[in-house]
């Protein structure tokens, strides 16, 4: 298939560019894999969907507050966004700028904070902060929420909330997984009660997450590298599901990428590292069997991987449905289940 398989025409005012008073408001389009069928549903009926002997498996990583703004010593403005921390005073990050700084160069950031460009690696610049504070600090102190490039707003004191999963822990995000942020505490409890298991993973997502495909070959598509921990009690939980006959419930691409990355040998195996795996249709999956997901950007690898999952054809209709029923996209958008069963659940 081609990147331009996956494109599709989406109205701006559908793309969400604030999250609705409660998360667990959006709605739900759910589709079945088998028979391509749609159902219009609410978030809250989620809890009605899954059975008992099902896993939920959830992305347990932490948004940082990784956008930071400065000058450079000509006085024009830099714009940094952090994509992965290194150590306490190393990072690499994407350097928005007027003229690209060159190497060596100091940036003055907020409340007297500076560091400065190392050089380059790759699209990215290496990143060395001054000072004893160290960049976990910085940003605490001077960060912003990185919202995605399509909501064009600035990020507000909201968005530190409701830009993070009410189950985040592990810090090293640079963007949301998106389809936990529909989770409350409430609906939390709710599963809880059902007596529903859950299990986690880390997927540090990056921001190679928003960006389309640039390829027409997806033969040609270097994918990103994100870190991602599968931890041992993780596996020994989806063997016991299997065991009773349940279905393992990714929440998220996130955690089918760290799922799937961790049976890439054919055997779901506990363990940590980068993954660059890209998902494309006529991949077969071994970890996962129904997924909880966001709608995806055009020619995006998301959208590719929810393809690969529930098949071209009936993700195609699914979105085009979502576009005519007026769904909110991408990241504080709504929400879609794919599943085998869903006639029966």
């Amino acid at each position: 298939m081609k990147k331009s398989d996956f494109n599709y025409l989406l109205p701006e005012h559908l793309i969400a560019q604030q999250p609705l008073p409660e998360r667990d408001a959006s709605r739900l389009l759910c589709v079945n894999k088998q028979s391509g069928a749609l159902v219009d549903r609410q978030f809250t009926d989620f809890i009605d969907l899954v059975n008992a002997n099902d896993l939920l498996v959830f992305n347990d990583t932490k948004v940082i507050p990784a956008r930071l703004y400065g000058q450079k010593a000509s006085g024009g403005k830099v714009e940094i966004l952090i994509e992965r921390i290194y150590d306490d005073h190393h990072a690499i990050a994407h350097v928005k700028a007027s003229k690209t700084p060159r190497a060596d160069a100091i940036i003055t950031l907020d409340q007297g904070f500076a560091c400065t460009v190392l050089g380059r690696s790759g699209s990215l610049f290496q990143l060395a902060f001054h000072g004893d504070c160290s960049i976990w600090e910085i940003l605490e102190q001077i960060g912003h929420i990185p919202l995605p490039p399509y909501i064009t707003r600035e990020d507000e004191a909201a968005d530190q909330d409701r830009y993070q999963t009410v189950f985040a822990k592990q810090l090293g995000a640079v963007a949301a997984p998106t389809a936990g942020l529909h989770f409350n505490n409430a609906m939390m409890a709710k599963l809880e009660a059902k007596a529903i298991a859950k299990a986690f993973v880390t997927l540090h997502v990056g921001s190679g997450t928003f960006q389309p495909v640039r390829t027409e070959n997806l033969g040609d598509h270097i994918m990103h590298k994100e870190y991602y921990a599968v931890p041992p009690e993780t596996v020994a939980a989806i063997q016991q599901t299997r065991a009773n006959g349940g279905r393992v419930i990714a929440i998220g691409t996130t955690a089918v990428r760290a799922l799937e990355s961790a049976a890439r040998s054919g055997e779901l195996q506990a363990g940590f590292g980068d993954t660059d795996l890209f998902i494309t249709p006529g991949y077969t999956f071994k970890a996962v069997d129904a997924l909880l997901t966001n709608f995806h950007l055009p020619e995006s690898t998301l959208l590719m991987l929810v393809s690969a999952f529930a098949g071209y054809q009936p993700i195609m209709a699914a979105y085009q449905h979502a576009i005519a029923q007026s769904y909110r996209f991408f990241s504080y958008g709504d929400a879609m289940f794919l599943s085998d069963n869903q006639a029966t659940d």
